[in-house]
């Protein structure tokens, strides 16, 4: 059994290392499995909201003739959220804590995502798409922050894949939804508006789930609440909850005293090397790599639909497509434990890249299906890892501001998507919209190879020095 008592009268920075290597070092138990079904199912509505926004605009423009700005700004509304979610909530994350900060993402998200599923038009329909996505926006930087902290080292990179592969059953379950739903209604109900609904009601059922796990002890012990840093490890190591103690242990609907935001030191710790270049560097990386992640993933119904498929053919290719999804995020979990993550990523680019030219040019059905699957199972295997990785690499008392700030920059990108790539697919066809996705997969790999350190299989502390 490990022990956790701590040395007689260490400063708080020793405290805080006692507990990260603790952390580290523990078997993992019930309560880390119980968080990664936690954060995984509360991460499948963060994955179906993204998805959503293709079939969405698909249906629209070929049903009900929406286009031009409007299918544009439908398009980008809900990244646009996101962006302002994922800087917002980073930030309170570091100052409410994971748990607290969860809880609110979801209420938010499942509000606005009912308001959109009644909106009477298309112009409240994009103002409430935008409004759940800042709930959305906040969940990965959350949820990476929240496993990186609390996931022993040796199995932090698998685990983690797990909670990743359980998000991304949400892309084939749309998939296969949105070609049942289309052109039908349910009770009235036009389908697209029950997609919404759906998504809005999934995620107050994971409310109950995420309410029972102890909240991170390395952003406990941060902040400075020892006491309870020690009562959530002793449940991360026996498996069970902590327990109330005095004022240290509360209820969520009480009166919680909020502890301190990052310090100004500790915010300055991200302007100093190597947090500033690691700031820099995942920064430029996310303003590249939604080109080739959710360029295919949210354009795919389009760019089949511009080749001459009707409506039906499109959305039945990409949801046999969209299985490639979990089915990557499967294949990750062994690689996450055998290779050094940085390499990993740069692989899976070029991997991505030359699928994309593939699905782009081919002209027989099943290699459409094929080439689509493998760039979905490619994509989600290079997205497990830098979800993994970009949590490693910065310390505990800032790790959600710092990924939050950073992954924000892929939503603003995310955003503009729609503004940059179907112009080109309009104009030029599917094979230059793939090229623009290949010079922009191009950069991710230039920026990452110098700067980024290696994370596999050591402790975060190793990773982070003070």
């Amino acid at each position: 059994m490990t022990t956790m008592t701590p040395t007689a009268h260490p400063d708080r920075d020793s405290q805080q290392r006692q507990i990260g290597r603790l952390l580290d070092n523990l078997p993992v138990g019930p309560v880390h499995r119980r968080a990664v079904i936690a954060i995984g199912l509360g991460l499948f509505f963060e994955v179906y909201e993204i998805f959503l926004s293709s079939t969405i605009a698909a249906t629209l423009k070929t049903h009900y003739g929406l286009g031009g700005t409007a299918l544009q700004l439908l398009l980008a509304s809900s990244f646009l959220g996101m962006f302002v979610g994922a800087i917002a909530f980073g930030r309170i994350a570091d100052r409410i804590g994971r748990r607290r900060a969860f809880l609110l993402t979801l209420v938010w998200f499942s509000a606005w995502s009912v308001i959109a599923a009644f909106a009477p038009n298309a112009w409240l329909l994009v103002a409430a798409r935008f409004m759940a996505g800042i709930g959305v926006g906040a969940e990965y930087p959350i949820a990476d922050s929240y496993l990186a902290d609390v996931l022993p080292k040796a199995h932090r990179g698998r685990m983690a894949a797990w909670a990743y592969t359980c998000s991304f059953l949400a892309v084939p379950v749309l998939g296969f939804l949105s070609l049942w739903l289309s052109g039908r209604s349910i009770f009235g109900v036009d389908g697209w508006r029950v997609l919404l609904v759906f998504g809005a009601i999934g995620a107050l059922f994971i409310i109950v789930l995420r309410r029972s796990l102890p909240e991170s002890p390395r952003w406990l012990a941060s902040a400075g609440r020892m006491d309870e840093a020690r009562a959530a490890l002793r449940a991360f190591a026996a498996g069970t909850d902590p327990a109330p103690t005095g004022s240290a242990g509360r209820d969520d609907t009480g009166d919680v005293a909020v502890p301190p935001a990052p310090t100004a030191s500790a915010l300055e710790r991200l302007r100093r090397s190597p947090y500033r270049q690691r700031l820099i560097m995942l920064g430029v990386f996310h303003l590249f790599q939604p080109f080739g992640y959710y360029g295919f993933g949210t354009l795919a119904v389009l760019v089949l639909v511009s080749r001459g498929y009707d409506i039906t053919s499109s959305l039945l290719f990409t949801a046999v497509s969209f299985i490639g999804y979990p089915l990557g995020s499967l294949i990750s979990i062994p690689l996450l434990k055998r290779f050094e993550r940085k390499y990993l990523i740069m692989v899976m680019v070029v991997v991505m890249a030359v699928c994309g030219v593939l699905f782009a040019t081919a002209t027989v059905h099943v290699l459409i299906v094929v080439y689509g699957l493998l760039i979905t199972a490619s994509s989600n295997v290079f997205s497990n890892i830098y979800h993994v990785y970009q949590a490693e690499i910065f310390p505990s008392d800032v790790r959600a501001t710092a990924v939050g700030w950073t992954y924000s920059v892929s939503r603003l990108s995310s955003a503009a998507l729609p503004f940059i790539l179907i112009p080109v697919l309009d104009h030029y066809g599917a094979t230059a919209m793939f090229a623009v996705v290949l010079l922009a997969l191009a950069a991710t790999i230039a920026v990452i190879a110098p700067i980024g350190p290696r994370t596999t299989g050591k402790s975060l502390d190793d990773i982070n020095p003070t």
